[in-house]
Protein backbone atom coordinates (compact mmCIF):
# COMPACT_ATOMS: atom_id res chain seq x y z
CA UNK A 1 0.00 0.00 0.00
CA UNK A 2 3.19 2.13 0.06
CA UNK A 3 2.56 2.81 -3.62
CA UNK A 4 -1.51 3.93 -3.10
CA UNK A 5 -1.01 5.91 0.12
CA UNK A 6 2.70 7.05 -0.24
CA UNK A 7 3.72 10.70 1.02
CA UNK A 8 0.02 10.71 3.21
CA UNK A 9 -1.36 10.41 6.08
CA UNK A 10 -4.46 8.58 7.44
CA UNK A 11 -6.49 8.48 10.28
CA UNK A 12 -8.00 6.46 13.01
CA UNK A 13 -11.78 6.70 14.44
CA UNK A 14 -9.93 8.78 17.30
CA UNK A 15 -8.38 11.24 14.66
CA UNK A 16 -4.98 10.34 15.53
CA UNK A 17 -2.95 10.56 12.80
CA UNK A 18 -1.25 7.06 11.26
CA UNK A 19 1.63 6.46 9.06
CA UNK A 20 -0.28 3.96 6.39
CA UNK A 21 2.79 2.26 5.46
CA UNK A 22 3.11 0.95 8.80
CA UNK A 23 -0.68 0.41 9.44
CA UNK A 24 -1.01 -1.14 5.70
CA UNK A 25 2.00 -3.12 5.47
CA UNK A 26 1.27 -7.05 4.70
CA UNK A 27 -2.26 -6.38 5.02
CA UNK A 28 -5.35 -6.79 2.59
CA UNK A 29 -6.71 -3.66 2.21
CA UNK A 30 -10.69 -2.69 1.76
CA UNK A 31 -10.93 0.53 0.54
CA UNK A 32 -14.67 1.85 1.49
CA UNK A 33 -16.24 3.90 -0.06
CA UNK A 34 -18.81 5.60 1.69
CA UNK A 35 -20.61 8.44 3.11
CA UNK A 36 -22.91 8.93 6.39
CA UNK A 37 -26.17 10.40 4.13
CA UNK A 38 -26.06 7.60 1.80
CA UNK A 39 -28.65 4.95 3.30
CA UNK A 40 -27.01 1.83 1.41
CA UNK A 41 -24.17 2.93 3.11
CA UNK A 42 -25.53 2.58 6.29
CA UNK A 43 -27.29 -0.55 5.88
CA UNK A 44 -23.60 -2.02 4.69
CA UNK A 45 -21.50 -0.30 7.12
CA UNK A 46 -22.67 -2.21 10.45
CA UNK A 47 -22.51 -5.45 8.15
CA UNK A 48 -18.55 -4.52 7.28
CA UNK A 49 -17.90 -3.95 11.09
CA UNK A 50 -18.52 -6.97 11.76
CA UNK A 51 -17.13 -8.88 9.78
CA UNK A 52 -14.01 -6.72 10.58
CA UNK A 53 -14.17 -7.46 14.22
CA UNK A 54 -14.63 -10.91 13.59
CA UNK A 55 -11.51 -10.75 11.16
CA UNK A 56 -9.24 -8.95 13.94
CA UNK A 57 -10.68 -9.54 17.12
CA UNK A 58 -11.86 -13.08 16.82
CA UNK A 59 -9.20 -15.08 14.87
CA UNK A 60 -5.89 -15.69 16.54
CA UNK A 61 -3.53 -14.19 14.79
CA UNK A 62 -5.50 -11.26 13.88
CA UNK A 63 -6.32 -11.59 10.34
CA UNK A 64 -4.04 -9.19 7.49
CA UNK A 65 -6.88 -6.94 6.86
CA UNK A 66 -7.72 -3.34 7.15
CA UNK A 67 -10.52 -0.59 6.20
CA UNK A 68 -9.16 2.40 4.52
CA UNK A 69 -12.61 4.52 4.41
CA UNK A 70 -12.88 7.60 1.96
CA UNK A 71 -15.49 9.62 2.39
CA UNK A 72 -18.11 11.49 0.54
CA UNK A 73 -19.72 12.98 3.08
CA UNK A 74 -20.79 17.10 2.55
CA UNK A 75 -18.48 17.88 5.30
CA UNK A 76 -15.47 16.75 7.51
CA UNK A 77 -17.85 17.16 10.58
CA UNK A 78 -20.62 14.70 8.44
CA UNK A 79 -17.31 12.52 7.90
CA UNK A 80 -16.37 12.35 11.77
CA UNK A 81 -19.77 11.95 12.89
CA UNK A 82 -20.22 8.68 10.61
CA UNK A 83 -17.06 7.25 11.99
CA UNK A 84 -18.02 7.61 15.54
CA UNK A 85 -21.97 7.09 14.71
CA UNK A 86 -21.11 3.49 12.70
CA UNK A 87 -17.45 2.65 11.93
CA UNK A 88 -15.32 -0.25 13.39
CA UNK A 89 -12.01 0.75 14.36
CA UNK A 90 -10.65 1.65 10.87
CA UNK A 91 -9.24 4.11 8.97
CA UNK A 92 -9.73 6.96 7.01
CA UNK A 93 -8.15 9.33 4.09
CA UNK A 94 -8.61 12.82 6.22
CA UNK A 95 -11.81 14.59 4.29
CA UNK A 96 -9.96 17.48 2.75
CA UNK A 97 -7.12 15.35 0.99
CA UNK A 98 -7.83 16.27 -2.49
CA UNK A 99 -6.10 12.98 -3.09
CA UNK A 100 -9.98 10.45 -2.24
CA UNK A 101 -10.58 12.15 -5.97
CA UNK A 102 -7.89 10.39 -7.58
CA UNK A 103 -8.74 7.30 -5.88
CA UNK A 104 -12.39 7.13 -6.87
CA UNK A 105 -11.16 7.87 -10.71
CA UNK A 106 -8.36 5.24 -9.77
CA UNK A 107 -10.58 2.79 -8.84
CA UNK A 108 -13.70 3.58 -11.41
CA UNK A 109 -16.08 4.15 -8.20
CA UNK A 110 -19.01 5.63 -9.83
CA UNK A 111 -21.61 4.75 -7.07
CA UNK A 112 -21.47 4.29 -3.42
CA UNK A 113 -21.02 2.17 -1.39
CA UNK A 114 -18.32 0.70 -2.99
CA UNK A 115 -15.59 -1.89 -1.29
CA UNK A 116 -12.84 -2.53 -3.21
CA UNK A 117 -10.21 -5.13 -2.28
CA UNK A 118 -7.28 -4.53 -2.85
CA UNK A 119 -3.14 -6.04 -2.73
CA UNK A 120 0.17 -4.20 -1.21
CA UNK A 121 0.51 -3.01 -4.99
CA UNK A 122 -2.72 -1.33 -4.89
CA UNK A 123 -3.89 -3.87 -7.50
CA UNK A 124 -7.29 -4.82 -7.45
CA UNK A 125 -8.33 -8.15 -6.09
CA UNK A 126 -11.99 -7.22 -6.34
CA UNK A 127 -14.19 -4.49 -6.83
CA UNK A 128 -17.34 -6.74 -5.38
CA UNK A 129 -16.20 -6.71 -1.71
CA UNK A 130 -19.59 -5.59 -0.30
CA UNK A 131 -21.57 -8.23 -2.19
CA UNK A 132 -18.84 -10.95 -1.11
CA UNK A 133 -18.94 -9.97 2.11
CA UNK A 134 -23.13 -10.41 1.97
CA UNK A 135 -23.16 -13.73 0.28
CA UNK A 136 -19.72 -15.37 1.75
CA UNK A 137 -19.59 -13.88 5.02
CA UNK A 138 -15.50 -14.67 6.16
CA UNK A 139 -15.12 -17.45 3.99
CA UNK A 140 -14.55 -14.16 1.00
CA UNK A 141 -11.51 -13.50 3.27
CA UNK A 142 -9.23 -16.76 2.61
CA UNK A 143 -10.24 -16.15 -1.44
CA UNK A 144 -8.28 -12.97 -0.91
CA UNK A 145 -5.44 -14.11 0.43
CA UNK A 146 -4.99 -16.40 -1.64
CA UNK A 147 -4.57 -13.63 -4.69
CA UNK A 148 -2.76 -11.18 -2.55
CA UNK A 149 0.15 -12.62 -1.72
CA UNK A 150 1.12 -12.27 1.75
CA UNK A 151 2.12 -14.93 3.61
CA UNK A 152 0.42 -15.51 6.35
CA UNK A 153 -0.52 -18.61 8.61
CA UNK A 154 -4.80 -17.84 9.06
CA UNK A 155 -7.49 -19.96 9.02
CA UNK A 156 -10.86 -18.69 10.08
Amino acid sequence: MVDVFSGRLLVGKDGRSVDPEEALQNKIVGLYFSAGWCSPCRDFTPVLCDFYTELLEETEPPAPFEVVFISSDHSAEEMVGYMRAMHGDWLALPFHDPYKHDLKKKYNITAIPKLVIVKQTGEVITDKGRKQIRDKGLSCFRNWLESADIFQNFSS
